[in-house]
């Protein structure tokens, strides 16, 4: 769970509020507003007096600069702009602001396209470095402690379409923070911010400037219009002025679409009283929403204004850093001990096996590996089985020879033998002729499993083409053996057929 402040400062008031975020849920936890007196000092005080006590264990800070201090424009580029956006905007950018670009921080949001082959629609908000540097200044002599985020004024109000579905539909829709002194219009497609505009006027003066206020508004509307084609649809008001008696009601007549308050928002509250100030806080909760990650709008922080966190964010967040360290060791020592028990219960049962298993073949009980290792050398070393098979390849032809009756016509097309097992393709007369080879081959000591696979008739001819597969496999071969500088056996033999020859003389 993270918790974090959004910090509208108006002109009459400075409003916080505080957020927490789990998953997918988002919770109101606290509302603060504190008036603006009068006073050099008198922003500065407002802002402690409405955050200082909600600063401690948040994840984030957000606030914003007025909608007067900034350049907002809408570009159009070229498709093939689009992988380049980064490198192509500054030059687009300079030429739309009456400044030198290397006193702006600048950012920007590329609109969704409905086709690949559409020009790139990129909304870029910039200030001078100097004005976002001094709310940068006034925030940390306040509250003790940076903003990680710097808000355009009007865009800031984007954020509220993550909470809140009347928000995402395709027509344009107008949300209007209608403060005391300045009035923010900001236009939404599809979610998506598409063009803003910063009125300096507000209610303030009401209900005399309620006039002008509603022509400004009016003219607003006509120039989006103009520029971008199409019409809103619905308003929303939003800030302190959006519960001035009668406010939708006047709107709606002079401009001529429907005017409502902010709708309900997909949010929680820690009470509930909290929910019936949602419109007058809605610029600080949009503000909150962008430092947890959730913005939809833009961040002014960059370049030489990006936030550096030093070792004093490392110590605020010490305790959370040293309690998932110990999780983590805890878990690892957890892991590692879990994981030696189970090799220790696989090593107890391997030795057994092996302790059994060294039994029926070496005939004594060895429960050590190496030990096993060496007997199995000796035992190999004593009684080591002669590599020389009683019948070869050549000795396997002669038999076939053999087993072919004279009457037969026999062609060897392939012969393959490997590790004992033959495969013979040959060509006979009849089906009647392979079978009979296959029976004689059968009878021989050393050939099992004798069968024929297939039998096919040969092309262009009345022959019969089949295959014959078998093992051979001599019924004393595994218990012929030999053993090393053993000459015994030859002897014997020699003098068995010395003892022949003797006696045939």
């Amino acid at each position: 769970m993270g918790r974090f402040i959004g910090l509208d400062i108006g002109a009459r008031h400075v409003r916080a509020a505080l957020l927490a975020t789990r998953f997918r849920r988002v919770v109101i936890e606290r509302l603060e507003e504190a008036a603006v007196e009068e006073g050099p000092d008198a922003i500065k005080s407002a802002i402690t007096t409405a955050a200082s006590h909600l600063v401690p264990h948040i994840e984030g800070l957000a606030t914003a600069i007025d909608g007067e201090l900034a350049f907002v424009h809408r570009l159009l580029l070229p498709p093939t702009a689009m992988k380049q956006l980064a490198e192509v905007l500054p030059f687009e950018l300079e030429a739309q602001v009456p400044v030198d670009l290397d006193e702006l921080t600048y950012d920007y949001r590329a609109l969704r396209r409905e086709r690949s082959d559409a020009p790139v629609a990129v909304i870029a908000a910039a200030a001078r470095i100097e004005h976002v540097r001094a709310r940068i200044d006034l925030v940390r002599a306040a509250l003790g402690r940076e903003p990680d985020r710097i808000a355009c004024g009007p865009m800031a109000l984007a954020n509220l379409v993550g909470i809140t579905p009347a928000l995402r539909g395709p027509s344009p829709i107008v949300l209007v923070d209608l403060g005391g002194r300045r009035t923010e219009v900001t236009v939404l497609a599809r979610g998506e911010p598409v063009w803003v505009r910063t009125l300096s006027r507000g209610v303030e003066g009401l209900p005399e400037a309620a006039v002008p206020l509603a022509a400004e508004l009016r003219q607003t509307l006509l120039a989006f219009a103009a520029t971008q084609g199409t019409e809103a649809t619905q308003m929303y008001l939003v800030g302190g002025g959006a519960l001035a008696e009668g406010a939708c009601e006047y709107l709606a007549h002079e401009l001529g679409i429907p005017v409502e308050l902010l709708p309900a928002l997909e949010i929680e509250a820690a009470s509930p009283e909290l929910l019936q100030h949602l419109p007058r806080f809605a610029k600080a909760i949009s503000l909150a929403l962008g430092a947890a990650g959730r913005g939809h709008d833009v961040d002014l922080r960059r370049g030489s204004l990006a936030l550096q966190r030093g070792f004093g964010f490392l110590k605020e967040k010490a305790p959370v850093l040293i309690g998932l360290g110990a999780a983590t060791a805890v878990s690892f020592a957890f892991s590692t001990w879990a994981e030696a028990r189970g090799l220790s219960r696989q090593n107890e049962v391997l030795v057994q096996r092996l302790a059994a298993v060294s039994k029926i073949v070496l005939e004594q009980e060895v429960a050590d590996p190496e030990s096993a290792l060496s007997v199995l050398e000796k035992a190999r070393a004593q009684d080591e089985p002669d590599p020389q098979p009683e019948m070869d390849a050549f000795d396997v032809v002669v038999e076939i020879s053999k087993a072919i009756p004279m009457s037969i016509t026999h062609d060897i097309e392939e012969f393959d033998m490997q590790r004992g097992h033959v495969k013979i393709q040959g060509v006979v007369g009849s089906a009647q002729d392979a079978q009979a080879v296959a029976t004689e081959l059968g009878k021989h000591r050393c050939v099992s499993g004798a069968k024929i696979g297939k039998i096919t008739q040969v092309v262009n001819s009345d022959r019969q083409k089949y295959a014959l597969e078998f093992d051979v496999r001599c019924p004393d071969e595994s218990k012929k053996k030999k053993k090393p500088g053993d000459t015994s056996s030859k002897d014997s033999g020699a003098k068995a057929d010395g003892g022949t020859e003797d006696s045939e003389q």
